[in-house]
């Protein structure tokens, strides 16, 4: 007789944990927020800086399902443009990495860890600088050439910044989410 092996599901968390979890979320997310205005030495490659917001972005949203990646970019995008010029927005671009990076196959593509997300936050950061290109040529304040001229020296720049620095936030933040995991994983 074959026994048929029963799927375990996790133990909610307790309302301590739960509430420590909340704070490690909005610290961390203060914390690239702030980040955005250091300019430190390595930390700028042609005048551009890494995009911070959208680092933790992504390692925020590839533990979670489309709907909280869309809502993560939304508050993320929110807060950026409360740093800078509303206009262009950042909240589009954000909730489309949002939302890509929340409908990805997470045990198929994310099998190697920090390679996998830093190539992520590469490609979502050169998307979001195309995003912020359209957004200005359609807005019409700059000439269309230099926006496009400009463009390729920009996304490249952010996007490799921005994957090199995203061992700072993604380290500690996966490992505490994987603590939380295996404490509400029953024996």
């Amino acid at each position: 007789m074959v026994r048929k092996r029963r799927k375990t599901t996790p133990l909610p968390l307790p309302l301590p944990l739960n509430l420590v979890n909340g704070l490690v979320i909005i610290l961390s997310a203060t914390f690239c927020t702030l980040a955005l205005t250091l300019r430190l030495p390595g930390m700028n490659l042609d005048g551009i800086g890494p995009h911070w917001l959208l680092v933790w972005l992504v390692v925020w949203s590839i533990k979670r399902d489309l709907l909280q990646g869309v809502v993560g970019g939304i508050a993320v995008g929110l807060l950026q443009d409360s740093l800078t010029a509303p206009h262009p927005s950042h909240v589009i671009g954000l909730v489309v990495v949002g939302l890509i990076t929340g409908r990805i196959d997470k045990k198929r593509l994310v099998a190697e860890e920090f390679v996998s997300v830093a190539l992520i936050v590469f490609c979502m950061a050169a998307l979001v600088e195309v995003i912020m290109a359209l957004q200005l040529s359609w807005m019409g304040d700059w000439p269309f050439q230099d926006i496009w001229q400009r463009l390729p020296q920009t996304a490249l720049s952010s996007a490799i910044l921005s994957s090199l620095w995203t061992p700072v936030v993604y380290y500690p933040l996966n490992h505490w989410w994987d603590r939380l995991r295996a404490i509400s994983q029953p024996d």
